[in-house]
């Protein structure tokens, strides 16, 4: 579904990702885990085709992200950790221009806003100014319309930040059936025990290079997923 090859970006002198190679599967949830810089925000933008790098590529399925944009751009979701969002509309005007821009049909559209908006109790907040929203809110928003377009793989940056613990536990229901149907979710966290719990594969990231990578059970082994990270941290210092 996503594959990384020999990625490479620098800013300046700066080498923000070394050769990083990955591969995510269909039915995947892969956690993607580091410290703050380690590149993993950088790593998540060239995946969706919003940062340019230097060297390697990136093929979402089978589709190149440099050659072939806006194929696999139909293809994914993502969800930024800071909200990105036209604030003037209200919550039904941005779900129905990102449903416009995906050319999704009036039927099809009220049949997914009107259970996504009930998932995420914000039935009552659609015909509200975005501006006026809470930050919660506007991660609910931002989730709801990445979801119109039925996306084949979800990249997801910090996805649980701001989130109340039922939107949370909402945001995990879907990250799972959509990967039961078929689909496959990469996203990056620093809560290690949601990762540990959610994810089948694991990636940690140090100084833009990968230190392990694998199934969770083998990456943990009898440990836990913060004693692994503490150790490759400072294993790699």
């Amino acid at each position: 579904m996503l594959e990384i090859r020999h990625l490479t970006k620098s800013y300046g002198d700066k080498v923000a990702v070394s050769d990083l190679s990955l591969s995510i599967a269909p039915g995947d949830i892969y956690g993607f885990i580091g410290h703050n810089g380690a590149g993993k925000t950088t790593t998540i933008k060239a995946c969706c085709g919003i940062l340019g790098f230097d060297a390697g590529e990136i093929l979402i399925g089978g589709h190149s992200i440099k050659e072939e944009p806006m194929v696999c751009k139909k293809m994914l979701a993502y969800i930024p950790d800071e909200p990105a969002l036209y604030e003037f509309l209200t919550g039904r005007q941005y779900l129905d221009f990102v449903a416009d821009i995906y050319r999704i049909p009036k039927a099809k559209r009220e049949e997914k806003i009107r259970g996504s908006a009930q998932a995420f109790e914000m039935q009552g907040a659609l015909a509200d100014t975005i501006d006026g929203y809470s930050h919660g809110m506007k991660q609910k928003l931002s989730i709801m319309a990445a979801l119109l377009h039925e996306p084949k793989l979800m990249i997801l940056d910090e996805p649980f930040v701001g989130l109340d613990p039922k939107a949370a536990h909402t945001v995990k229901q879907i990250m799972a059936q959509l990967c039961a149907e078929g689909g496959a979710i990469f996203f990056s966290t620093h809560v290690l025990e949601v990762a540990e719990k959610l994810c089948n594969k694991i990636a940690i990231l140090k100084d833009g290079k990968l230190v392990v990578s694998g199934n969770t059970a083998d990456v943990i082994g009898d440990a836990s997923l913060e004693d692994v990270f503490l150790e490759e941290e400072s294993d790699h210092v």
